[in-house]
């Protein structure tokens, strides 16, 4: 009986053997879980301190917040706030060539290329596109233009909710062909050209091509979505419209510049051309003339025939009041000549 004691002892202490055995594996198992998600935590510590070093990373906000006295909450939401928006400041700046994947100081050039179909002679299509300080008139985009002198102005415009401003300078005008300028502006430049096509005595052709160069991250933004180019779309729409459609008679300006430079005024213009209608109406009137002179000179050879016929009329009457003259004659020498043989017969 002690015997059988004895064996059932030795099964129960086996069996608590096992039981500490698992208990063992089991908590080192879980220890090292432990050590490893340790492990995992200091690398993304290493990980975020690193960051802060280099850019400053999001932790150093936080952190900066809660000495502010802001709660661990609201400095967390604002720190990770600022730094999504500065990614996506980042990769926009990079998409537009500001950022460092990019050349530094590069710009993205916007080319426009637009024409229309005016009914209007072409004279009159460049007369109204020289009328620059009429433009708000009839736009929706420019808000004013002043003219400096015959070379420079300044103009005022909205594009999309905000207000633009530049100085404009017409590098070459040359009346009823071309104008080139180029502006300079806080928010970008532009180098542009219009050019005028006759395409029938009242059908005028307009071209316009303009460079965009876009200055500043909200610029370029805007530069995206090709704002800039849809509002010069409307506008010169809106020209279309108002040059097809008005009664008034353009006062343009009709000097010539070349370089950036007036060669020849508004006034020597207009003395120029009047002096040649002038000398197209001489020339119509010699014409004229001419024709008059032709005139006058048939008339005399007619009067000069009419003459020599009268002349020869009265020389053939004279002919034949001679002929009968010697056929008198004749007879009178025939009467005479049988009268002296009639004579000498009787003798």
């Amino acid at each position: 009986m002690a015997k059988t004691e004895r064996e059932n002892g030795g099964a129960g202490d086996s069996g608590i053997d096992r039981l500490r055995d698992e208990f063992g594996n089991y908590v080192n198992a879980w220890v090292g879980n432990l050590a490893e998600k340790a492990g995992d935590k200091l690398v993304d510590v290493t990980d975020q301190l690193t960051d802060i070093a280099e850019n400053g990373g999001s932790l150093a906000q936080i952190g900066s917040g809660i000495l502010q006295g802001d709660s661990p909450i609201k400095a967390a939401i604002t720190g990770k706030a600022k730094e999504v928006k500065d990614n996506v400041l980042g990769k926009a700046k990079e998409a537009l060539g500001g950022g460092s994947g990019g050349k530094a100081g590069s710009t993205k050039v916007t080319n426009i290329i637009e024409f229309i179909d005016v009914g209007v002679p072409l004279r009159t299509a460049y007369d109204h596109w020289t009328q620059f300080e009429k433009f708000s008139s009839f736009t929706k985009g420019v808000r004013s233009v002043s003219q400096s002198d015959d070379v420079t102005s300044d103009w005022k415009a909205k594009v999309g909710p905000s207000s633009r401003s530049w100085k404009a300078t017409v590098q070459e005008q040359i009346p009823d062909e071309r104008i080139m300028w180029t502006s300079e502006g806080a928010k970008g430049t532009t180098r542009g050209a219009v050019s005028f096509h006759e395409l029938a005595p009242g059908l005028t052709r307009i071209v316009l091509v303009v460079e965009y160069y876009a200055s500043g991250f909200f610029e370029k933004t805007a530069n995206i979505w090709r704002a800039q180019g849809r509002r010069l779309r409307l506008d010169f729409k809106h020209f279309q419209r108002y040059v097809t459609l008005t009664d008034e008679e353009p006062e343009g300006w009709r000097g010539e510049i070349r370089d950036g430079e007036v060669v020849r005024t508004h006034e020597e213009a207009i003395e120029a051309e009047e002096e040649e209608a002038d000398e197209e109406e001489g020339e119509e009137e010699d014409e004229e003339g001419g024709e008059d002179g032709e005139g006058g000179d048939r008339e005399e050879y007619a009067d000069e025939d009419e003459e020599y016929d009268a002349d020869y009329e009265d020389d053939e009457q004279e002919s034949g009041a001679d002929e009968d003259r010697y056929e008198d004659e004749e007879e009178e020498e025939d009467e005479d000549e049988g009268e002296d043989r009639d004579e000498d017969e009787g003798k």
